[in-house]
């Protein structure tokens, strides 16, 4: 029987299914099934679904090596599924990781914290490291749990094909993206990708974010911290300069789940304008991704005084500042990571690259109404292709979620027509609402031809 979690969070479905073995959705069934070929995945493992794929930005895994899917041409709705292969639970005090060898924000993960029966199962997925003493290390490998991960679901579903039961969905791709596995479900007249991650999943808190507990954040009184810090997990994502086959990424996805329930849908509203915008314009080079916009909105949550942010009417005053936070931050080459702030998410890149895309984040800015549209336009375009399939491949097509009226997290016209109303009336006038964060009683302006 599976246990199922439904998280009644707003801006992103979370569902925390435990699967004990028996009936179960269809991912249960598929890793169901990849746990019977040889026992690796825990018995009893707990998954955790987002809405919207990798390349939303859901979880901080980089981009580049992943293939270019198009809403409305190859999927009409996306998810992101987060699979531990191995779980470590709380030992009632901070969790120590092995950072010595990796940059902040990464480590390896050696398998002397588990038994021998985890070794011996998942030896073949580790690097091996022999000590001057002849002692063995084996570091968990990111790159050959993916691999193994692959070409286990490659056999389950060809074996499901091979005796196709009433009500599965039919396999439209299945593709390995890097360490991640994407696959598109036929279910009924629409077609669901699947960005499958596998992680290491932790109970507890990572001793290099403990100080980050000690600060005031926005949620403080509307979550417990309990709530916060559950769990955390490793991805499989290495540092620029770090070691693919040994390094793994601290993923907080758990905890920004939690987070986006104290946020106000007009800052939701904006962050999806902002991020529909950005992945269009920014897309290359790969320098900015969606995880990006969506730190920086935390800090911006974490700056900016509770009244002002609970504004509903403000969604254009909030595009415009998330805006100019992304300038600021590319001009500055600085992005903290929200949970490990000592992190610069943009050190790596270059001044050439981040220049780049700081002018092109000053045409935005100059015309943001125009830039809106353009992105909204692109997904309107992007169901009609949607509704145009499914009326061909069925005569009970069921709507798209992401049909032009039916998700509120879309951009809509009315952002784009407030936006154009606060240009028009201010000529020449840079519309610059986190200048006097603590006065929020009228409006601020910063009169300047530069937005940085």
């Amino acid at each position: 029987m599976a246990l199922v979690h439904v998280s009644l969070d707003p801006a992103a479905a979370s569902i925390l299914i435990s699967f004990g073995g028996g009936e179960s959705p269809t991912e249960g069934l598929l890793h169901g099934m990849v746990q019977k070929l040889d026992q690796k995945l825990p018995v009893a493992n707990e998954y955790l679904l987002l809405s919207g794929g990798v390349r939303e930005g859901v979880v901080d895994i980089d981009l580049d090596e992943l293939n270019v899917y198009a809403r409305g041409t190859d999927y009409d709705m996306d998810f992101t599924l987060l699979v531990p292969a191995l779980k470590l639970h709380d030992r009632n005090q901070p969790v120590t990781l092995d950072m010595r060898h990796s940059a902040l924000c990464h480590s390896w993960l050696s398998l002397r914290l588990f038994d021998e029966g985890t070794i011996s199962k998942w030896k073949d997925c580790c690097t091996i490291v022999d000590h001057i003493n002849g002692a063995t290390n084996y570091f968990f490998s990111p790159t050959k749990v993916a691999d193994w991960f692959y070409d286990s679901i490659s056999i389950v579903l060809s074996e499901i094909q091979k005796k196709p039961q009433r009500g599965m969905p039919k396999v439209e791709k299945v593709e390995k993206n890097g360490t991640i596995i994407s696959i598109i479900l036929g279910v009924g007249s629409s077609r669901m990708l699947y960005d499958i991650v596998p992680v290491v999943s932790f109970k507890g808190w990572p001793a290099v974010a403990q100080s980050w507990l000690m600060e005031n954040h926005f949620w403080d009184g509307k979550i417990t911290e309990e709530e916060v810090i559950s769990g955390f997990y490793l991805v499989p994502a290495c540092s620029y300069k770090g070691k693919k086959d040994n390094e793994w990424r601290l993923s907080f996805a758990r905890s920004e789940v939690q987070l986006k329930k104290c946020i106000s849908s007009s800052l939701m509203q904006a962050y999806q304008a902002c991020k529909a915008i950005i992945i269009k314009l920014l897309s290359r080079p790969k320098a900015i991704s969606p995880y990006h916009l969506r730190s920086m909105m935390l800090w911006a949550c974490d700056r900016l005084p509770a009244n002002y942010l609970a504004q509903e009417d403000y969604a254009a005053h909030f595009l415009l500042g998330l805006i100019d936070d992304l300038q600021h931050c590319l001009v500055n080459k600085m992005c903290p990571n929200y949970f490990i702030p000592q992190c610069n998410m943009l050190e790596h890149l270059s001044e050439e690259t981040v220049m780049l895309h700081a002018r092109k984040l000053s045409s935005v800015r100059s015309d943001p109404a125009e830039h809106l549209r353009t992105a909204i336009e692109h997904v309107k375009a992007a169901n009609r292709l949607t509704l145009e399939l499914q009326r061909r491949g069925s005569t009970t097509s069921i709507p798209s979620p992401q049909s032009d009226g039916g998700d509120p997290n879309q951009p809509d016209d009315r952002l784009a027509k407030k936006l154009q109303q606060l240009v028009t009336e201010n000529p020449g006038k840079s519309i610059s609402v986190f200048i006097n964060p603590d006065d929020v009683t009228r409006p601020h302006f910063r009169i300047d031809d530069k937005f940085f």
